[in-house]
């Protein structure tokens, strides 16, 4: 398998999966995505993944895209490694709520988001490149909550790593905020960035555009710019849709999101033969995606603090690798219509591409009141705390199963739980008035001591203290 990135100028100069891991961005400011996309399992191949468990359906569904950049042991091994922590025996269980209508929770793993079914994946893949290539990464990345948390998790003690999170200060809850600064392993930094999560965002790919600072470094990403991260968050659509029934029954999903990663994870899916019937792209006040579905082009405005902080987000990063396909795969004109949010905040793009989006997508824009609404009516109903970014997704999912017709051909409708109830307790207990409690492993994370440098919204300031990581031969605490 080979990769190309969605902004450059000669589609034949392709990169190895070892590369992209180890990049991130491409050098152009692209993203990487498949120089061509590997045929579809068939239906019989599908059925036989169906009796295959969590780990070794990432295995087969993962290797088309690895390649020989990993042997086949070695991918067995970290696949295993990875979910054999989980703490749900189906690692991503189906919980049911109504009629074809499920809840598939994502918060078994070690920092109770979805995050970790990815991230747990990539630290080991990172950690076996690293080791046999004899070198050292400084992995920088942008959190609007859940991913920092996971990716420290993964990072953590490894002698060959060094990891720096940004993250907006303010504009994440309390247990987010204290699951990455009360680690204190000596190759974790954590930075409170005085801006939002577009702004941290926008700092990582400002280092990594910086060529020059890039390779002095040795940087490589773990936000949902990393291919690697978006292939491994494939698997459970997979182990979702085969657990019910498909392919001889197609499969809905709702997918709470803000910057595309998770849900384009889904369209993934339906590249490898999946039947996915629909991807129900579900925002929060920040509904940058729901509005271009909905026709109204892809424009940023102000973030806007919302209970769901993980969601608060306006320029969505993988978006541009959907673009890169609706536009006929033409880097050219990604570049353009790029060129175009920076300079005038937004694009538009032809009706007919629109329609093609269309065909597998819709956005729905769900407020704080609805979520509040929608998480004390699924306590009230079912008996299941979900938190709020989750109630997004089952609120535009019951929308849609409103909306259906009569007699109409149902599909399953499952709506990814992106996060442990308990990572949001203030939300959840003002929906529901019962505050959910962290897991026992957890249960002294308010009390632990934190560890976090607080820097202005500054590019040259951050730069400043990761270099200081970088340099710092022990990967010791930089400040």
């Amino acid at each position: 398998m080979r990769y190309v990135s969605t902004r450059g100028d000669n589609l034949n100069d392709s990169k190895s999966f070892e590369y992209v891991l180890l990049a991130g961005l491409a050098r152009d400011g692209g993203l990487f995505v498949p120089a061509s996309w590997p045929a579809p399992f068939s239906e019989s191949e599908l059925v036989e993944m169906a009796s295959l468990s969590y780990a070794d359906l990432a295995i087969r569904l993962t290797q088309p895209f690895i390649g020989d950049a990993v042997a086949p042991a070695d991918l067995a091994r970290i696949a295993h490694e990875t979910y054999a922590g989980f703490e749900h025996p189906a690692t991503a269980p189906l919980t049911q709520l109504g009629p074809s209508f499920w809840l598939m929770e994502l918060y078994h793993g070690p920092t109770l988001a979805f995050k970790d079914y990815a991230l747990q994946f990539l630290g080991r893949l990172f950690d076996h490149v690293v080791a046999r290539r004899g070198e050292r990464l400084t992995i920088v990345g942008a959190t609007s909550g859940d991913t920092g948390s996971a990716a420290i998790e993964a990072c953590r003690g490894r002698d060959a790593l060094s990891i720096v999170i940004l993250y907006p200060e303010g504009r994440v809850s309390e247990v987010q905020r204290r699951q990455m600064t009360t680690v204190d392993e000596a190759n974790v930094h954590n930075v409170a960035v005085a801006g939002t999560f577009d702004d941290c965002q926008a700092m990582v790919k400002g280092m990594f555009n910086d060529l020059a600072f890039r390779d002095e470094l040795n940087l490589a990403a773990i936000n949902s710019i990393n291919w690697a991260r978006i292939l491994a968050q494939t698997v459970y659509y997979a182990y979702a849709a085969l657990a019910l029934g498909s392919p001889a029954r197609p499969v809905t999903f709702a997918v709470p999101t803000g910057n595309f990663g998770n849900v384009y994870s889904g369209y993934l899916a339906t590249r490898l033969g999946l039947p996915i019937r629909h991807l129900m792209v579900a925002t929060n006040a920040n509904d940058i995606l729901a509005r271009f579905f909905n026709g109204a082009g892809y424009y940023k405005s102000d973030v806007v603090a919302s209970i769901s902080p993980s969601m608060d987000i306006q320029i969505a990063s993988n978006f541009e690798r959907l673009v890169f396909e609706l536009q006929g795969r033409d880097s050219a004109a990604v570049r353009a219509l790029i060129d175009s949010l920076d300079r005038d905040s937004g694009f538009e793009i032809a009706a007919d591409k629109l329609e093609l989006a269309r065909r597998l997508f819709s956005g729905q824009r769900v407020d704080d009141a609805r979520a509040f609404e929608c998480m004390a009516r699924v306590w009230r109903e079912c008996g299941t705390l979900i938190d709020p970014h989750s109630a997004a997704g089952v609120a535009a999912a019951e929308d849609a199963l409103a909306q259906q017709e009569t007699g109409a051909e149902q599909s399953a409708m499952i709506c990814l739980a992106t996060a442990h109830p308990a990572k949001f307790p203030d939300a959840v207990e003002q929906a529901t008035a019962i505050r959910p409690a962290l897991p026992d492993r957890l249960a002294d994370l308010l009390q632990r001591p934190e560890h976090v440098t607080h820097l202005p919204n500054d590019l040259a300031a951050v730069k400043e203290f990761v270099q200081a990581c970088a340099r710092d031969a022990q990967g010791g605490k930089a400040a």
